[in-house]
């Protein structure tokens, strides 16, 4: 086959066997890969606790992994999440999902549960199970000196082991898939890495013409200011944003209590590129390269990360940031879940910023020191009687902006089915960037088709996979000939119009099918009651209730979810999603499949 190698690595952790799945060109064409293979392998076990030994992992490609098509080495994981209890997905970069597609393979799906930590090594088409045993309690330096390993490397840390819900994966070292505390999955299963190695090649159709639609979109990046202007996303990385962010009012600061950050001057992308003198490193086949790394070697904060480190524990000290995000690296820590959660503990006990204590309550979190902070902000502030101090939708704590100041965030926030999250819209890129045109921020008016458009959109660039970042310059426009080139079909337009649509909508079965309704798809309280900076400009005044309640009613009638935002029996027959939709109402269309009974986390 062209782009795709035709191949599913299945592993049983219970049994310590494997088999290799080849399914049908059709499939591949449905599920285009990433995201979408992803979520068939997952559809049917949703349903299963997080920890279940069935419930499994989807680690998969695109059908642009390992060719020249830029920014399209990333990977895919999937599984159903320890920290929201939802379908969760996440991409990491690095070299990971090229050398699976090298090695032979589109994706791995990994279930049981193995007796002892083990690690699972792939190489050219073979794979083996080994005793991982020796490498438990070892941060990411160490482990990955002791592995020795010169393929990709994809690993928890201690954090997972000790049961923090905020526990992520390391890729490659400098990258992973650190949100939704997909670590903790990895730990449930005792898998402690996956390690792969390949030296094949990936066919592609038309060379030529993947040649020149590769040109087409390394035009559209260099003319992108974000992207690769002198003060972008190439200079600075997604730092670059801290410094906007600020000035549009939009930056969380004291757990979400205010929205502009007074030392924001002292904290930006250009005094953290001054003060540790970084350099560039980016992802396999990436132009932009937009991560950064300091002369000592450490990995700096991206833009969530710095804004968390900095403002939302009103600390104005770039070294305690670096440090603190350094930390949760080598432990296996998601630095937005973690620093959310120390905000919201900071908020309830009343206690001032004091880096020394948040540096020992990280470095807690990984030897399972502070299981009130392990379970995340949510359950904390439940725990404490305070649920609304807790910023999260779904249980997953929000990023860098604060939706006061745009309201297709606010909107693409709350319906997202990974929880507190909009990169599954990029409302940013025309409510503040004002790419490809620019909408009003503050107004939800157009917001809800817009937004359900773009989840289509960005469920295909999670499926091929490509990187987000590009997706504020190019399209799938210049994708579509990308992925005609290399797979030799057609028709890319249409195909990713249905697929985008197909895998967003499954997404929200999946969800349904678990117990969420419209009540998560939900904002905290404090943004509809409390103002953000006061005395600058209106769009830091609360969100207007009424008005954000109709936006989410339009955006579930052009979604085809009901009023309660539930999918209907109408609009899964016309995606042909009747089987999963089954799952969800066993007792509907003639004919039962397999279900079961699922609840939050």
């Amino acid at each position: 086959m062209n782009g795709w190698t035709g191949k599913i690595l299945r592993v049983d952790l219970t049994r310590g066997t494997t088999s290799v799945e080849t399914p049908g060109p059709e499939l591949l064409r449905q599920w285009i890969g990433g995201r979408g293979l992803a979520g068939h392998y997952l559809d049917p076990f949703i349903h299963l606790p997080w920890d279940h030994p069935d419930m499994p992992l989807c680690l998969f490609a695109g059908p642009l992994t390992g060719t020249v098509a830029p920014s399209a080495g990333r990977a895919c994981l999937a599984s159903r999440s320890p920290l929201t209890g939802g379908f969760f997905d996440a991409q990491a970069g690095g070299r990971l999902g090229a050398q699976l597609k090298k090695a032979g393979f589109d994706g791995v799906v990994l279930t049981g549960r193995a007796d002892k930590p083990v690690g699972l090594k792939i190489v050219d088409g073979g794979c083996a199970l080994e005793d991982a045993s020796g490498l438990t309690g070892l941060n990411r330096s160490r482990l990955l000196t002791a592995l020795r390993w010169d393929g990709a490397v994809a690993a928890t840390g201690p954090a997972a082991e000790h049961g923090a819900r905020m526990a992520s994966v390391w890729v490659d070292g400098r990258h992973g898939f650190q949100r939704g505390g997909l670590g903790l999955g990895w730990a449930a299963k005792n898998l402690k890495y996956v390690a792969v190695k390949g030296t094949g090649r990936v066919a592609v159709a038309d060379p030529a013409g993947l040649k020149a639609a590769r040109e087409d979109i390394l035009r559209l990046t260099a003319a992108s200011p974000y992207l690769s202007g002198g003060h972008g996303l190439s200079r600075f990385g997604s730092c670059a944003l801290y410094d906007l962010m600020d000035a549009r009012s939009m930056m969380p600061t004291r757990n979400f209590r205010a929205s502009r950050f007074a030392p924001a001057p002292q904290c930006n992308a250009v005094q953290l590129a001054r003060r540790f003198e970084s350099a560039p490193h980016g992802c396999r086949g990436c132009h932009i390269r937009c991560g950064r790394v300091a002369a000592d070697g450490r990995t700096l904060p991206d833009l969530d990360a710095l804004s968390h480190f900095t403002a939302l524990l009103d600390v104005a000290d770039l070294d305690f940031a670096v440090q603190a995000n350094a930390l949760c690296l080598e432990l296996g820590l998601d630095p937005v879940s973690t620093a959310s959660t120390l905000a919201c503990e900071a908020e309830l006990n009343g206690a001032g910023p004091d880096p020394a204590r948040f540096l020992a309550a990280i470095g807690d979190l990984g030897s399972g020191g502070r299981p009130d902070l392990a379970q995340g902000a949510a359950a904390l502030a439940s725990s404490l009687g305070h649920p609304e101090s807790a910023m999260t939708v779904k249980g997953l704590e929000l990023p860098a902006q604060d939706p006061r100041g745009a309201y297709g965030l606010a909107l693409a926030s709350a319906v997202s089915p990974r929880g507190g999250c909009h990169l599954g819209a990029l409302p940013m890129s025309h409510e503040v960037l004002r790419k490809p045109v620019a909408t009003d921020r503050f107004s939800f008016l157009g917001k809800a088709r817009i937004i359900a458009l773009a989840e289509n959109a960005g469920a295909v660039g999670d499926s091929l996979v490509i990187c987000r970042n590009l997706f504020y310059a190019a399209s799938l426009e210049e994708y579509g000939h990308a992925f005609e080139a290399v797979t030799g079909l057609g028709g890319a337009a249409e195909l990713f119009a249905r697929a985008g649509e197909r895998i967003r909508y499954r997404e929200c079965l999946m969800n349904a099918r678990l117990g969420f309704n419209a009540t998560d798809d939900d904002l905290p309280e404090r943004l509809f009651v409390a103002p953000g900076a006061v005395g600058t400009e209106p769009g830091v005044r609360p969100i207007p209730r009424e008005a954000f309640l109709e936006a989410r009613g339009r955006y579930y009638a052009v979604r085809g979810l009901d009023a309660q935002g539930l999918p209907t029996l109408e609009k899964a027959r016309e995606l042909d999603l009747l089987e999963s939709y089954r799952r969800f109402k066993p007792e509907g269309p003639a004919g039962v499949a397999e279900g079961g009974e699922g609840g939050h986390a």
